[in-house]
């Protein structure tokens, strides 16, 4: 008798899945869920960037959501020169520049010393810095004002450096300490054993590894202070030292206003915000999340 071959096995049967409707309802509400948030927030921008290109009888006639009749581009040439943009620009870029490097130096060294040590008052320090998150910015304007007018700062990069320095501090302490906390501390103990000062092993090995936080407290601190308007509203009035926001004044007059240059400069001035934001949102997440799981 010849062997007999054995036959190929049959390909197994793929089952389709039967349609679910219930989990196409849920799917179809989650979508729903995120794309309120996105159309809401997303609007504001691409309307403001229409008010920008209309002129002003456009803008007065009452239809805000229609496009314009003709693209005018030049309300942004009006707004660059006539606004003084570079201006302004330049004295937020100096101000939110220092304000966020003493920040980092600041909250870095007070959070490493907090998480990092164990001493007698570390807790009482860390309390007093949680406080400072739920003190209202508008609550020291007085007190403020006086103090800086007796030291001789107002009317000058310091009156404003100094209160955006305190305001950011807390909520960077927070973020960087919940990270550092998480670090292992046989990291430290051998570099300890190496003979490594404890600047040194702040600077060479706990900033480092805490870049992610880092990064957070930059673009947190950058937002918050880029469109302030209330702090330099009330110890600005040389008009060469006035920030970004202030650029607006420069189209409204007693009895008119050229809104198609507001709405231009609205948006150069919103622009880097946006484009750091859109950028480096990844690193808020990172730097949120990873405070918040070793903490």
């Amino acid at each position: 008798m010849s062997a007999l071959n054995p036959s190929p096995a049959a390909p197994p049967v793929r089952r389709e899945k039967a349609a679910n409707p219930g989990e196409a309802v849920k799917k179809g509400l989650v979508w729903l869920l995120f794309a309120v948030p996105v159309v809401t927030q997303l609007y504001p921008l691409f309307w403001l960037l229409l008010y920008s290109l209309k002129t002003n009888e456009e803008i007065l006639d009452g239809r805000f959501f229609s496009l314009p009749k003709s693209y005018r581009w030049q309300n942004y040439t009006e707004a660059f020169h006539s606004g003084h943009y570079l201006k302004y620009l330049s004295n937020s870029v100096f101000v939110t520049g220092i304000t966020m490097v003493c920040v980092i130096l600041l909250a870095s060294m007070v959070a490493y010393a907090i998480s990092r040590f164990r001493w007698k008052f570390g807790g009482a320090v860390m309390l007093v810095f949680l406080i400072g998150m739920m003190i209202p910015m508008q609550t020291t304007l007085l007190p403020l004002m006086i103090l800086f007018s007796k030291a001789h700062i107002m009317n000058t990069h310091a009156s404003l450096i100094l209160p955006y320095i305190a305001f950011s501090l807390p909520i960077a302490i927070f973020i960087l300490s919940g990270f550092m906390r998480g670090i292992p501390h046989e990291i430290e103990e051998s570099a300890f054993v190496d003979g490594a000062s404890v600047f040194r092993i702040f600077r060479e090995i706990i900033l480092p590894i805490s870049i992610p936080p880092v990064m957070t407290v930059c673009i947190l601190t950058f937002i918050s202070i880029w469109n302030e308007y209330i702090l330099a509203a009330t110890f600005i009035s040389k008009e060469s030292l006035k920030t970004l926001p202030f650029g607006v004044y420069t189209f409204v007059s007693q009895y008119s206003a050229n809104y198609g240059d507001i709405g231009a400069f609205l948006v150069m001035g919103a622009l880097p915000v946006i484009l750091i934001y859109f950028f480096l949102s990844s690193q808020i997440t990172k730097g949120m999340v990873a405070g918040a799981v070793k903490g």
